[in-house]
């Protein structure tokens, strides 16, 4: 019997094996059950992750736990719990500082923790709803969205103090760095926007209206490619646009709301969780962006992070079969 994505729903690791092989890249690649861990802490929502792929180590937002989390993802256990970081959202790693930035929407600040002794070093205030982050390595400048403030702040990482607030017009989604224009993007998601900023001057030097975005949140750039992929919430769709022409090459279909988007450079494969658990998967053929599968990855997977060295893919779930896990898979035929 050949299954169809929308003919199993998990609800643990034995019963993924029959749906997670079914998403399939071409007709020969599928996603294949590693294990699910524990994380501990409560049954509360779990945010965006961030992966330090030469210490082996994924640092998850426990948002409901107010608490970081950081697991090995070689030893595939939790070593340490940051406590006392409100709400927290949004969290990246920075591995040149040996250190992770939080955003803790509770109180309205960004955190800065030690990567070797997991201690809070300091707190910088980041407006009225710090949310995603990305770090410009140029100019050591950290940039964070602030989601209902219209806004993003700037924070010196060298001396953790706010040195910006730059104007947006509208609410602002996700932020992502470039590596080839070595600038900073951000999805203005109220006005349908992307927004591009320059971080020598901290000003706002492009801005692209995205047709057909409804709600334009997640973001993820391919630098080497040139694309920007866009997720947006309310139209569950995926626009790919060209940063060269600045133009919607393509758009995709989700699952509901559309979250947190994931690359795997070396596989050239593309994951979009969404809160419905369902995640899509994209890929390149001749040059173009082409929709790979959907499939049901575990209740409210709406966050996916994947390490680009041995090709594991990440959810973390909130709440499977009773208890808070990490549900990891592996691309494979």
């Amino acid at each position: 019997m050949r299954l169809t994505c929308s003919d199993v729903r998990l609800t643990s690791l034995a019963a993924s094996i029959a749906l997670l092989s079914c998403a399939a890249f071409g007709a020969g690649v599928a996603l294949l059950p590693v294990a699910d861990i524990p994380l501990g802490g409560n049954t509360t929502r779990l945010d965006y992750t961030s992966l330090d792929a030469d210490r082996h180590l994924l640092f998850i937002a426990h948002l409901g736990d107010s608490a970081v989390v950081v697991f090995d993802t070689q030893a595939r256990r939790v070593v340490a719990r940051v406590a006392n970081v409100s709400k927290v959202h949004g969290v990246l790693a920075i591995p040149p500082l040996r250190r992770v930035y939080a955003s803790a929407t509770g109180t309205n600040e960004v955190v800065a923790i030690d990567a070797d002794s997991w201690q809070i070093i300091a707190r910088v205030p980041a407006g009225v709803y710090p949310d995603g982050m990305a770090y410009a390595p140029e100019v050591r400048k950290l940039y964070v969205s602030d989601e209902h403030g219209n806004t993003e702040t700037v924070i010196d990482v060298e001396r953790n103090v706010r040195v910006a607030t730059i104007p947006l017009g509208g609410e602002v989604g996700n932020s992502q760095y470039d590596a080839a224009s070595k600038h900073v993007f951000a999805n203005v998601q109220t006005a349908g926007d992307l927004v591009e900023i320059d971080p020598v001057t901290d000003k706002v030097v492009g801005r692209t209206p995205l047709p057909g975005a409804k709600r334009n949140h997640g973001l993820l750039i391919d630098a080497e490619r040139q694309l920007a992929f866009i997720a947006c919430e309310d139209n569950a769709k995926l626009l790919v646009l060209d940063l060269r022409t600045r133009k919607t090459m393509a758009s995709f279909s989700t699952g509901r709301d559309p979250d947190v988007l994931a690359f795997d450079p070396g596989l050239g494969l593309l994951y979009v969780a969404s809160e419905s658990g369902n995640t899509a998967l994209f890929g390149f053929e001749a040059g173009k962006v082409v929709k790979a599968g959907e499939t049901f990855s575990g209740p409210h997977a709406h966050v996916v992070a994947v390490d680009p060295r041995t090709h594991d893919v990440y959810f973390p779930l909130m709440n499977l079969d009773g208890a808070t896990a990490l549900r990891i898979v592996r691309p494979g035929s």
